[in-house]
């Protein structure tokens, strides 16, 4: 049976942002995909262009892992040159936690569901998507320029409080090592 502190609990929680995720990791928890989120995962949401550290990044996971990128955000244009720029495929309007567009990627990727890992910064979004369809789910903190004064992030904040408070443990390299 499935709980809220199931569902709402990451199997890995980094400390910084998705650059944080190397192929050892990877390696080590058996991945050979991952689904990944846009927006404050991989370009703060104002960005229009992935960074050369991104840039960089992808490039070295692609050699470990398929790459997919699926956004709740309905921008083509954004999301699309995000997508071209970085020669990843990717699907935007997701309205995650839907999982139907997670399972168009993971289709696309022809991969087992359990080796395929749902990378994203939102727990009430990409967390509970990946954990409903047995999914690795890894939390990341949003990621921000370089440039950028670090903001405060209520909604993240706001769903980091409650799913503690549902029995989720939301703490830094906190790993799960079963799933039921």
């Amino acid at each position: 049976m499935k709980t809220w502190n199931n569902i709402l609990q990451p199997d890995l929680i980094l400390e910084g942002s998705v650059l944080q995720l190397t192929p050892d990791i990877i390696q080590q928890y058996g991945l050979k995909g991952l689904v990944l989120d846009v927006d404050d995962t991989l370009v703060p949401i104002t960005a229009s262009a992935a960074s050369p550290e991104l840039e960089q990044w992808v490039a070295e996971m692609r050699d470990y892992v398929a790459l997919w990128l699926v956004s709740n955000n309905l921008s083509e244009s954004r999301i699309g040159s995000i997508a071209r720029s970085l020669n990843i495929p990717y699907y935007l309007g997701a309205a995650k936690p839907s999982r139907r567009k997670i399972r168009a990627a993971l289709q696309g990727m022809n991969l087992p569901v359990h080796q395929v890992g749902m990378v994203g910064d939102r727990l009430f979004t990409d967390v509970i998507a990946g954990n409903r369809l047995g999914m690795f789910t890894i939390l990341v903190e949003p990621i921000v320029h370089a440039d950028t004064v670090l903001r405060s992030h209520p909604i993240r904040n706001f769903e980091v409080w409650v799913s503690e408070i549902l029995g989720a443990s939301i703490s830094p390299k906190y790993t799960k090592i079963n799933k039921d």
